[in-house]
């Protein structure tokens, strides 16, 4: 099992919590709660790997 990591922030403008993994192109995302980020997160980085293999 392969672990990423992933920066996060709160945006002051929507309220919406932004994350992205750095060392995965094109892995970001948002999402109203922590809870829906880690979702959302979890899904896009899947995606993304699913493409560069």
């Amino acid at each position: 099992m392969k672990r990423f990591i992933a920066y996060i922030e709160k945006d002051t403008e929507t309220g919406l919590y932004v994350g992205v993994i750095p060392s995965v192109p094109g892995a970001h995302t948002q999402g109203e709660t922590l809870e829906e980020l880690m979702k959302n997160l979890k899904e896009v980085l899947s995606l993304c790997i699913e493409v560069l293999l």
